[in-house]
């Protein structure tokens, strides 16, 4: 979906298929006909955009072979869907029984990684649409913190050296520009906006950003404008948006018997008390745990907020709640001035399948109607862009309050 911010920039607006499983060109194929056509026909658009998840031996696949790539393109175009960003943070098998800390692996250290995020961006190209201005990558920050060390950062600066070039080049051949975001994490050598200044500011920031998830920023207990100021003022750009809301237990003895109904094994849930906003170490275990249960054993002191994607239209039943008020003052943030500070955003729910509903049985709802109802809205100063006649949209100047 496309918007229109009054600057006159096009914001686009989708979501990420992380939440599907799919290791093939089939798989990924099969996800457009099951999810996304229904979601598109639901929000009554002539056009959704994707942040698709391709795993590594799809990304190799499409890279090397331009027949492939192309009928991706065509089959998109025929659903109505199109891509300016895809999500390179998980390697492969993302939905498997068991995550955890595989997620991360490899990571920067890695020339798989390297690989990984070039093919990528040599599939995207052939992606784009025509008028798209670039394309992005979410990507890792960096790595797990730990082992970290000397060897392993000068490793990192080499491939990321390495990314620049192979980002340039591609540009040079093909006209299309993309960039690739570091996205920060709890529990990851880039957790906080400072440390992502500190460790990315020395990179070729017309290919390189960040990618600002809306939950991690909210576990992180960062504000949103002063996190942006600082990636401001370091000349850190904001390439991507990930619209994500986390869970907040303001008392998390008295909410314990309904943290531990999220409690699941696929996905690691660090949890991070108010109390370490401010330490040096965002890790500190005096103030963090690695996921839920070690944080729900060790009573760490509250208020707490959890690592753990929770549907933007579902409220978490009491006396937990979601972090989708921090959600909504980034984007003010981001979209409520005379100029978009980023024009990719992209919903990622990537717990789906083992979130818990309100109420307590089964999912909270279908995936297609839970989707179309977790668009954030409002969406400040853009309108529905009128992209597909060219025509302006009546009242295209105002600050618009729905965003469909």
């Amino acid at each position: 979906m496309r918007l229109r911010h009054v600057d006159g920039q096009t914001v686009h607006l989708g979501y990420c298929t992380n939440v599907h499983p799919a290791e093939d060109l089939a798989g990924v194929l099969a996800q457009l006909d099951a999810y996304a056509l229904p979601i598109r026909r639901r929000l009554g658009t002539d056009v959704l955009g994707l942040g698709l998840w391709l795993a590594a031996p799809v990304a190799a696949g499409l890279a090397a072979e331009p027949a492939a790539r192309r009928r991706l393109r065509a089959e998109l175009d025929a659903r109505g869907l199109e891509v300016v960003t895809l999500n390179g943070f998980p390697y492969r098998a993302f939905q498997s029984p068991v995550v955890k800390h595989a997620v991360y692996r490899p990571d920067w250290t890695s020339r798989d990684r390297l690989d990984y995020t070039v093919n990528l961006a040599r599939v995207l190209v052939d992606l784009l649409p025509v008028d798209a201005a670039r394309g992005s990558i979410s990507t890792l920050p960096l790595a797990w913190r730990d082992p970290w060390d000397a060897g392993r950062a000068e490793a990192t600066t080499r491939m990321l050296d390495r990314l620049a070039g192979a980002l340039t080049e591609l540009a040079w051949s093909t006209g299309r520009a993309v960039r690739v975001a570091f996205e920060p994490e709890p529990g990851c050598v880039v957790e906080r906006t400072g440390q992502a200044v500190r460790l990315l500011s020395g990179v070729d920031t017309d290919r390189l950003g960040v990618c600002l998830d809306l939950a991690h920023l909210a576990c992180a207990w960062e504000e949103p404008a002063a996190a942006l100021a600082t990636l401001e003022s370091a000349g850190l750009p904001v390439v991507k948006v990930q619209v994500s809301a986390a869970l907040e237990a303001a008392d998390p003895v008295a909410a314990a018997d309904r943290l531990r109904e999220y409690v699941e094994p696929r996905f690691l849930h660090q949890t991070r008390c108010a109390a370490g906003a401010g330490a040096a170490d965002p890790a500190d275990p005096a103030y963090a745990a690695d996921d839920l249960d070690e944080a729900l054993a060790r009573n760490l002191p509250g208020p707490w907020r959890v690592h753990y994607h929770v549907p933007l239209h579902a409220v978490p039943e009491p006396p937990v709640r979601s972090t989708v008020p921090v959600l909504r003052a980034a984007l003010a943030e981001l979209l409520a001035g005379p100029v978009a500070a980023c024009d990719h955003y992209d919903v990622e729910t990537y717990t789906w399948g083992c979130c818990r509903p309100p109420g307590g049985r089964g999912r909270p709802g279908n995936w297609p109607t839970g989707s179309r109802r977790s668009w954030p809205s409002p969406a400040p100063n853009c309108s529905p862009s009128a992209w597909r006649t060219g025509r302006p949209r009546a009242g295209a100047g105002r600050r618009a309050r729905v965003v469909r």
